[in-house]
């Protein structure tokens, strides 16, 4: 039996106030709901950045952090990650660490479809080969965050607007998308 996946809906303050299709949330519209991104970083420091496949519902064809998601009603963020990276790259990931804890965005495709998600941003490490799903991801390359930060600040038209503003939160805290060797 299949079960339509889950999105935990929030109050403007963080708190959660209900449940809705997935399917269902992402309009012109979206209600306010839980997410999180995650960047991937394997044990040369290099981080995972992923093109968005073009059947996607919103920015498709950017290039982006490793993968996002949300969590289940219930559901705890370290599982949530786990299951995406699973799913979506073909990964295991370790060391789940949170890296800019009150990230919110609320931005506006072309198409007109809203994100509007709370949406804390994880760092987590594989050197597991990357396996992506078609329907997922349609390019990936490690990069050096240096490098990533310099592309997105020169280009920030050809990424997901949430990676740009995340980039930018990370040069401006004490977080960074590498640390040493796992």
């Amino acid at each position: 039996m299949s079960q339509t996946e889950q999105v935990v809906l929030l109050s403007d303050d963080g708190h959660p106030i209900g449940t809705a299709d997935k399917l269902t949330v992402h309009t012109v519209t979206t209600a306010l709901h839980l997410a999180f991104s995650c960047h991937v970083v394997n044990s040369r420091g290099e981080v995972l950045v992923t093109r968005r496949a073009l059947s996607k519902l919103t920015w498709p064809g950017v290039w982006t952090n490793s993968f996002c998601g949300h969590p289940g009603p219930g559901e705890s963020m370290e599982h949530a990650i786990g299951r995406r990276a699973d799913r979506e790259l073909g990964i295991t990931v370790t060391r789940i660490e949170l890296v800019l804890p009150d990230f919110r965005y609320r931005a506006v495709d072309a198409s007109g479809i809203v994100e509007n998600e709370v949406c804390p941003v994880y760092r987590a490490y594989t050197d597991d080969e990357i396996a992506p799903r078609a329907d997922e991801v349609s390019e990936f390359q490690w990069v050096n965050p240096a490098s990533l930060r310099d592309a997105a600040a020169a280009a920030p038209f050809a990424f997901s607007p949430w990676l740009v503003w995340q980039l930018d939160e990370l040069a401006a805290s004490s977080a960074s998308l590498s640390t040493s060797t796992p």
